[in-house]
């Protein structure tokens, strides 16, 4: 049973032009979801027969037999299809022998799959203790629409994808735009593309998006409003804060990048309070990546703050990330909790 591939190695994969039987998609990474649909699509059906040899069906509306009645009948004006089926997860919901008649028609298609079709599945997540997930598991390529939970690794990952979305614009992004920008917004590719967006209209003919680029249309406001955050932490103002809050999220802020700007100002506070004392302005600047005159206030900002207030306002961050990710919670009310919890009188 193979584990779950990246989305860059299925794509290494559709260069080398054969085709995939079954295809599992399961995240819940809307960019990365939507950038698979896109590249099969690209990799298997010719532009001008797209309107015969692509097709979408829905796990919740549609009976599994047309699904299949489908893949194993080839279109008159497309030598190949690909086959999409979203919300798969619905058939986790049927009964148990409705699940396991559906299991054995999917299984048995994929042991002898028309050589015509593609057939991908999509799911936001499926129960690996059930039958459906394993026979998938064992049947299909499976890759993961989702990049790491830990809100560092997400970025970090995102890195390579923002590069691919710049050049994808007819734009450069160079390597420590990507880095900053990836961070600043968690790791949200969707969010990135939005800004990328704006920063290739902005480089215009230049066509090379550079950090300077990214401080000024996407970080500024940002920077400067958790700094100012950071002063009511760091002097345990649990109403203060949330006042402030409260006008950030009325003015439009997205709770999702004002977490990504926090959990980067909590990094970079870490970050220069391992700076030697004295350090100049200049060698502040280059240790945290940052203009001198945003590292000297990080640097200012680091000393208000115990390191365990900053570690523990990290860890609280990333539980933050992973309840906002999971959707199940009001984001106001998560953000609302979070400050909270930053600003939260140290106990005795």
């Amino acid at each position: 049973m193979a584990p779950p591939v990246t989305p860059q190695e299925l794509l290494a994969r559709l260069a080398k032009g054969k085709p995939i039987s079954g295809i599992l998609l399961v995240g819940g990474d809307s960019y990365l979801r939507e950038l698979c649909r896109k590249k099969l699509v690209e990799a298997y059906v010719s532009e001008g027969t797209r309107d015969w040899g692509v097709r979408k069906f829905s796990a919740d509306d549609d009976d599994i037999s047309a699904i299949l009645g489908q893949a194993q009948t080839m279109s008159m004006l497309a030598p190949q299809q690909v086959i999409f089926v979203s919300e798969v997860e619905c058939w986790e919901r049927l009964g148990e022998d409705s699940r396991e008649s559906l299991v054995k028609e999917i299984s048995a298609y994929l042991d002898n799959p028309a050589p015509f079709t593609v057939l991908v599945f999509e799911a936001a997540a499926l129960d690996q203790r059930m039958r459906l997930a394993k026979m998938f598991a064992e049947k299909t390529v499976t890759v993961s629409v989702e990049l790491a939970s830990d809100p560092v690794e997400r970025a970090r990952l995102a890195v390579p994808l923002s590069l691919e979305m710049a050049a994808e614009l007819g734009a450069k992004l160079e390597q420590g735009a990507a880095v900053e920008l990836c961070d600043i917004l968690n790791g949200e590719l969707a969010a990135i593309r939005t800004e990328l967006d704006k920063l290739a209209a902005y480089a215009g003919d230049r066509k090379i998006i550079t950090r300077a680029d990214v401080d000024l249309l996407v970080i500024s406001a940002q920077k400067y409003s958790v700094w100012e955050l950071a002063d009511m932490l760091a002097a345990r103002q649990p109403a203060k804060a949330l006042a402030f809050l409260d006008s950030l999220l009325r003015e439009g802020e997205a709770p999702a990048q004002l977490l990504g700007a926090l959990a980067w100002m909590y990094r970079k506070l870490l970050e220069a309070q391992e700076l030697p004392a004295g350090a100049a302005g200049w060698q502040a600047a280059s240790r945290l990546k940052m203009r001198t005159d945003a590292a000297e206030l990080a640097v200012r900002q680091s000393r208000k703050f115990p390191k365990s207030q900053l570690t523990g306002g990290l860890a609280a961050l990333y539980e933050a990330d992973n309840r906002l990710k999971s959707g199940g919670s009001n984001p106001r009310a998560v953000m609302e909790f979070l400050v909270s919890q930053l600003a939260s009188p140290a106990p005795a």
